[in-house]
């Protein structure tokens, strides 16, 4: 691979280099990732069933009409419920990491300065495999328990159909059109592409054979297409760019520590208290740790790095920018009517996850009683929309002071304007019942 050559060393530059040594060094002595495995090998639901693992502020349905009604044991099992939808959306977001880790890296390995930052990021890839096992392994086995293996069946089917549908592995003719789009508005003969994905195509696999369903798949509407562009670019010897992957990841690293520190929290007072931690507490709040240093990372490459490379060009300027102003319209493009602590809208895939929660033995609904709860907390307004637009808020004025002074940001990214723009309650009711009306549709009650 072509070498990029740095600029002459300066104070920003050894500040990063310092930095991500520090980072690196610190991340290497740490046995979080170890405690997550640990504790995802001794799971067993029935043990962890009779405590809340977070403050009941972070529960599916908290403060709408049906969480107002409900016993103490099914808000119990609606704080549980969070944790499982929540952390099986982190899951799908790491998978994402993992494969945009292992394209920049080789980008970086071309530096030999930056050699620790590799070896950081292979460490941050092999610990976000251990973080996935986790999540799925606890959260499987908690909606397992609380809805039943027919009721996850379905929800997961559902969810498998609507990635899939209308969706073929990436053809050869497409793959080679998009490297080659790529290739020629970097106005290169052919990309220095890194051999993570040189590798990928020697064994005609590509950098995607479906779309992924984390915070990157979800802005870009789960697009194949648009995903491997990225990839392209990100992968293509450009140190800009493959620094410019971690301001999208920042953006997810914020989304989840919005969330996440709360649960960390709550760990650290049932602590102080000598009371018993449940095991996905303590992963949450060891997962919070490891992110740590992936965070810090992600604000070194984003904010400060890109500065001592070559200076972007004017097309390089125009997909950084259009990539956050997709996120912007995607994963932080509205609110949920059940998830507090969630920033897009709700979907199809949201209302079955409560209609079949209804159904089950947890509350025993009808199918008529079922779709009238859902319609209720979905479509009608209530508390839990304004706790979610307040959780929103403390997101958009991080995300707002973390881009403030990003040289090369349009101003509506730079500002988080159109995330600004999408977080009413009104706009999130009125999306909510066309999205009834469709999921009514298909699911006709019982006479």
């Amino acid at each position: 691979m072509t070498s990029t050559s740095l600029k002459p060393p300066s104070r920003t530059s050894r500040k990063v280099q310092k930095l991500i040594n520090t980072t690196y060094r610190n991340n290497s002595a740490s046995d979080y990732t170890e405690k997550i495995d640990e504790l995802c090998q001794s799971f067993n639901y029935p043990s962890n069933s009779l405590h809340y693992w977070s403050d009941p502020q972070q529960s599916l349905l908290y403060a709408s009409p049906l969480y107002e009604e409900a016993s103490p044991n099914q808000k119990l099992a609606l704080n549980h419920l969070h944790w499982f939808a929540n952390y099986n959306y982190i899951s799908n977001s790491e998978t994402e990491t993992v494969i945009f880790n292992q394209v920049t890296a080789d980008v970086f390995s071309s530096q030999a300065s930056l050699q620790t930052l590799v070896d950081e990021l292979v460490l941050e890839t092999e610990q976000e495999h251990y973080h996935i096992k986790a999540f799925r392994k606890i959260g499987l086995a908690t909606a397992k328990a609380l809805i039943g293996r027919q009721g996850l069946n379905a929800l997961l089917k559902w969810n498998s159909y609507k990635l899939t549908l209308g969706k073929e592995p990436i053809p050869t003719y497409q793959y080679r059109t998009l490297r080659s789009l790529a290739a020629i508005m970097h106005r290169k003969a052919r990309l220095q592409y890194t051999s993570y994905l040189r590798n990928l195509e020697a064994e005609n696999q590509f950098l995607f054979k479906a779309p992924t369903a984390g915070m990157l798949g979800r802005s870009l509407n789960y697009s194949l297409p648009i995903e491997s562009f990225l990839g392209f670019n990100w992968g293509g010897g450009s140190l800009f760019m493959a620094c410019h992957f971690y301001t999208i990841r920042i953006i997810a690293n914020l989304y989840l520590k919005n969330m996440e520190h709360g649960i960390a929290k709550f760990y650290q007072k049932l602590k102080k208290r000598g009371e018993f931690i449940p095991t996905p507490t303590a992963v949450s709040r060891y997962h919070f740790l490891d992110e740590s240093f992936h965070t810090s990372i992600s604000q070194l490459l984003a904010k400060d790095a890109y500065r001592d490379f070559p200076q972007a060009t004017a097309y390089e300027k125009f997909v950084a920018n259009l990539a956050i102003y997709k996120m912007q319209q995607g994963t932080l493009g509205g609110i949920s009517a059940v998830f507090p602590h969630r920033y897009f809208g709700d979907d199809c895939s949201v209302l079955e996850l409560v209609y079949r929660v209804l159904q089950s033995s947890l509350f025993g609904m009808s199918d008529r009683d079922a779709l009238y709860w859902v319609e209720r907390c979905f479509c009608q307004e209530h508390q839990g929309f304004h706790e979610a637009v307040a959780n929103r808020q403390r997101l958009l004025a991080e995300l707002r002071r973390f881009f403030a002074d990003f040289d090369y940001l349009w101003s509506v990214n730079r500002n988080m304007s159109l995330m600004a723009s999408l977080g009413g309650v009104e706009r999130a009711i009125g999306n909510n019942r066309q999205i009834f009306r469709q999921f009514a549709s298909s699911h006709t009650p019982e006479n």
